[in-house]
């Protein structure tokens, strides 16, 4: 079928729905949801067999709805309505919930039902939930009802599921800061958890922080022991006590969360957007106690950097996680992730597993502290671009040139630019089937890329073809599904039905490896190859190579980085759908048929 996307931005749902269906033979095409007469005419040039809303802020324009079927994906339970859907169920504390299909009519989300899936719910933030379980039901649910369609079924009215029992959910409204807000003396640090989660990406709880209105995001329990450790200095729920990382400890009625970003009040401000809380009070974060975690601690001590040993199985492994908020790595993060990789390394171990974030692998540099720095006296962005792409390709060199280990990067979540190459440096890449791997850069202004990408993307390849397959790759600008990057061997491995179920299976499959009769033969094999690569074509040549067309990018006549990252960290809304999404477009200036240009 020929499948319109209807959509507000092409966030992580929308990618995973849109390669999902092109694998199953449809011709997709997208159109950013700007102007009911945009969409209108996207329609026209395309003539769709079906519409889909998977991501929008506002209604379908009912001269669409009215002759087209239109399948809207609602984050809620059946009968639930409002567009704080997931907001509201992680406040009240629902067990479950769930994604419905509708079909959109003159009543917001109370269209006719064509299908629904539930998940589990867990204390998480709104963002990751999104990612993950509300994303797998999606897909789940979307293609039941496509199924469906194409059979020539007929949804579901709500009317009758209701008289069948069949419906639990209800009409909510937005939900308001009012509603929202922080009672520090009142509220248990399990209620402070819920609402700077339900609230986290989008709008965020509105409060302060050293006496400065801001918006919270990024919140972590705090273990018992370190709740008893600053309990001698006193303090009121409410107060900020320690810092740690980037992160400050705030006291609740019952104990205290640590807070990781904040965006900073009013809008007119030059930095309007989120960042670390070090980051947008660095003096009053400087004069507080440091109550630092170490790499290797228990598991309820919150932290971005962990490191454990598993000598399960008879093979001991050291699995390195690194959970940054939004896979973003500034120059520091990449400093501190570098020598944990170098204590990693030191470890009487054989087997180095890299397991990332829980919602990321990795994102790549930090776009918002880069465009922070753009606003500070002193200060630009070039020169914190320069030093953030230096610092990430020091920590992927360390990978590289780990020869007394077998390395795996196991991709919990999904990895993009810089990070999707951090993965790739690894002798070993393992992903679940609903990683998406988007190893482009030009959507940042042509942005040329680093990390070895050159050196790594052919190595993965293969060597006959490899430098033009890896050329063809990075022009396209379309996520890559786990399965579809296994196929052409760019990473090694896909298993597990969820990421509960990945990791668990990546301990024993590491395990398995650190136990291998034949894992010293792989190392000395490792070292071999790497010894010869670097005697064909040294890193450090790539690197240099890599260096020289993204110095032009920083510091050259064309802005188009600049104007990409500002847009991006500023959330600008876009002026159009780019091309290489809007197929219908493309077609249209060639004044061929879709069909002809899908083949």
């Amino acid at each position: 079928m020929r499948i319109l996307f209807l959509a507000h931005a092409f966030n992580s749902l929308t990618q995973r729905l849109f390669v999902a269906l092109r694998n199953k033979g449809h011709l997709v095409s997208v159109e950013f949801d700007i102007a009911d007469s945009v969409s209108l005419e996207a329609v026209a040039l395309f003539q769709p067999d079906l519409i889909i809303a998977p991501f929008l802020k506002r209604a379908i324009a009912a001269a669409i709805w009215q002759r087209h079927v239109c399948l809207v994906l609602h984050p809620g339970i059946v009968g639930d309505r409002g567009p704080s859907a997931l907001d509201w169920a992680i406040m009240r504390g629902e067990l479950t919930w769930g994604v419905t299909v509708l079909q959109a009519n003159d009543d917001m989300d109370g269209g006719d039902v064509w299908a629904h899936a539930q998940f589990a719910m867990r204390s998480a933030k709104k963002s990751s939930l999104y990612r993950g379980a509300v994303t797998a039901a999606a897909l789940c649910a979307l293609q039941e009802a496509i199924a469906k369609f194409e059979r020539g079924g007929h949804p579901a009215p709500l009317a009758d599921l209701a008289k069948a029992g069949g419906v639990r959910g209800s009409l909510r409204p937005l939900m308001r800061q009012q509603e929202r807000r922080i009672d520090w003396q009142r509220d248990t640090s399990a209620v402070v958890l819920a609402k700077i989660h339900a609230a986290d990406g989008f709008p965020g709880v509105l409060d302060n922080l050293f006496g400065m209105p801001c918006h919270l995001y990024d919140a972590h329990p705090v273990s018992k022991e370190i709740l008893d450790a600053v309990s001698p200095w006193g303090g009121a729920p409410g107060d900020v006590v320690c810092r740690r990382e980037h992160a400050v400890l705030r006291l609740s009625a019952d104990g205290g969360v640590w807070i990781g970003h904040a965006r900073l009040l009013p809008a007119s401000i030059d930095m309007p957007f989120k960042l670390p809380v070090a980051e947008l009070f660095p003096g009053p974060f400087s004069l507080l106690p440091d109550m630092s975690a170490a790499l290797t601690r228990a598991d309820d001590e919150w932290g971005e950097l962990r490191y454990r040993e598993d000598g399960g199985g008879g093979g001991t492994v050291g699995f390195l996680s690194f959970d940054f908020y939004n896979g973003a790595m500034s120059s520091q993060q990449c400093r501190r992730l570098q020598r944990a990789v170098k204590f990693a390394k030191a470890r009487p171990t054989r087997v180095l597993v890299l397991l990332g974030g829980e919602d990321f692998f990795s994102n790549g540099i930090h776009l918002n502290r880069i465009e922070a720095s753009a606003h500070r006296p002193g200060e630009s962005a070039a020169d914190e671009s320069w030093n953030n792409i230096h610092a990430i390709n020091d920590l992927v060199l360390e990978i590289i040139t780990a020869t007394d280990h077998l390395t795996i990067s196991a991709l919990r979540g999904n990895a993009g630019a810089g990070g999707a190459f951090l993965a790739l440096a690894t002798d070993l890449a393992w992903a679940h089937d609903n990683v998406l791997l988007n190893l482009h850069y030009k959507n940042m202004g042509n942005l040329h890329g680093s990390e070895y990408s050159t050196y790594l993307l052919p190595q993965r390849l293969g060597a006959e073809g490899g430098a033009d397959a890896a050329r063809t790759l990075m022009q396209q600008r379309l996520p890559l599904a786990a399965l579809d990057a296994l196929a052409i061997k760019l990473i090694d491995a896909v298993f597990g039905v969820d990421a509960a179920d990945f990791s668990i299976e990546t301990a024993a499959r590491a395990a398995a490896l650190a136990r291998a009769p034949d894992l010293d033969a792989r190392i000395a094999q490792k070292c071999r190859r790497r010894a010869q690569d670097e005697a064909a074509k040294p890193l450090q040549a790539y690197r240099d190579e890599e260096l020289a067309n993204i110095y032009r990018n920083f510091y050259g006549f064309d802005p188009s980085y600049h104007v990409a990252r500002y847009h991006f960290v500023h959330k600008m809304a876009h002026a159009w759908t780019p091309r290489h999404l809007a197929l219908h477009r493309s077609i249209a200036v060639k004044g061929i048929s879709c069909l002809d240009d899908h083949v």
